[in-house]
């Protein structure tokens, strides 16, 4: 049997809960994600450990917290994003802790264990699943304002990070970042989400959330959806890493490789700031094909040689930052509110394990094939994304309704 709880009478002001996800979401991916792009260097030399191992500290975060995900999902379903976020809050302080003591690998290892955990509970899906609870089918521009927010996450944190490391070692840094979490990121989230959702929700008696068994004309749908928005992650995540030793491999020199990848970050904010102000008029499908193809043709030209390099970049980070918002709207949309936090849990399980995996497998392909090799093989899982989005548009025809005209 099930019960509806009652909906309280308006949700939160979106300013107040955009901007505080929005704020936590930069420092959350500062200090996970991106924290070793600058922390890296300093803990082998200061440690000893070697490199690719120090680097798969955060491949064993992302692969923590794809296991967690589904959990994640089903916890924000049931009792809104507040205790989840801020719990994830805390992994975070309590990983960075012990990360920034670790005295050995085996505990360097358990740190980013911890920080994994609170991965999966405070990046871009758990948000994603916080906003669908709070503003359920209206989430769509929320969720895209709070990516907008994020893209500056290495632009802001890296020259933290940088500045941290100078003045106080990596393993300062590590409690400077474990205390911004405590200071910082846990206040914001606890006193400015809402207790539960904002609108009603679906549960048993016990307190689960109802159903959410996918019928069968969804199973297609869901299966596809997940394949593409993996497909995307095995792209953002090889091309993440590696984009700067393909270029130079390729014979540009350091600096030029770095001024080119500069263009990524102002190239997805500037496609997210148009999808936010067009993207009311549009199914989200269409941003996830506008997305596949943008990847695709950016994939493509990297492979064609230097000339393009340029328009390749900028047409890469675009599709990339929109992608991030089609996979937040495109399940709202198709599967509804009731049921989006648990299906963006069971969503985000592929997705982050291949974050997780596929850097690895860039740089075997890399060391043994080339760059040429390399980029080939991105531009045709490109090309085969854009095909599966293609499909997916045709099974989510019933599921979309009137609502998918470009």
């Amino acid at each position: 049997m099930t019960a509806v709880t009652a909906a309280p009478e308006a949700a939160p002001d979106r300013r107040v809960v955009v901007t505080a996800l929005g704020i936590t979401q930069i420092l959350a991916w500062g200090s996970t994600f991106y924290l070793l792009g600058v922390l890296a260097n300093p803990i082998t030399r200061d440690t000893g450990w070697p490199y690719d191992r120090v680097i798969g500290g955060v491949s064993v975060g992302l692969l923590v917290a794809g296991i967690v995900s589904p959990r994640v999902g089903r916890a924000i379903g049931r009792h809104g994003g507040r205790r989840v976020l801020a719990i994830g809050s805390l992994c975070l302080a309590g990983g960075l802790l012990l990360l920034g003591w670790a005295p050995n690998f085996a505990l360097y290892v358990g740190a980013w264990i911890l920080i994994g955990a609170g991965m999966g509970a405070g990046l871009y899906d758990a948000a994603f699943s916080t906003l669908g609870a709070i503003y359920r089918k209206e989430a769509r521009g929320a969720i895209t304002w709070v990516t907008l927010f994020g893209g500056f996450a290495s632009t802001v944190c890296w020259p933290l990070s940088a500045l941290l490391v100078a003045q106080f070692g990596w393993r300062g840094a590590c409690f400077a970042y474990a205390a911004i979490q405590l200071c910082v990121s846990l206040p914001l989230l606890w006193f400015s989400l809402p207790r539960q959702a904002a609108a009603a929700s679906i549960v048993t008696e016990s307190g689960a959330p109802a159903d959410v068994r996918l019928t069968p004309a969804e199973l297609p749908v869901f299966a596809l959806l997940s394949i593409v928005i993996t497909l995307g992650s095995v792209i953002l995540a090889v091309v993440g890493v590696h984009l700067l030793p393909l270029l130079q491999a390729r014979g540009l020199e350091a600096a030029a490789a770095v001024a080119l990848g500069t263009l990524v970050g102002p190239s997805q904010v500037g496609a997210r700031v148009l999808e936010m102000l067009g993207g009311r008029y549009y199914h989200p499908v269409w941003t996830m094909m506008f997305s596949t193809v943008l990847v695709a043709i950016g994939a493509t030209l990297l492979y064609a040689g230097w000339t393009s390099y340029a328009l390749a970049i900028v047409l890469y980070g675009a599709g990339n930052g929109i992608g991030t918002v089609a996979r937040g709207a495109l399940p709202l949309a198709l599967f509804g509110a009731a049921r989006y936090p648990v299906l963006m849990g069971r969503l985000a399980l592929p997705l982050l394990v291949a974050m997780a995996v596929s850097p690895l497998v860039g740089a075997i392909v890399l060391q043994r094939g080339g760059p040429d090799l390399t980029l080939a093989l991105l531009a045709g899982v490109a090309a085969a994304n854009v095909l599966l989005v293609g499909a997916l548009w045709v099974v989510s025809r019933a599921l979309r309704g009137a609502d998918d005209q470009p």
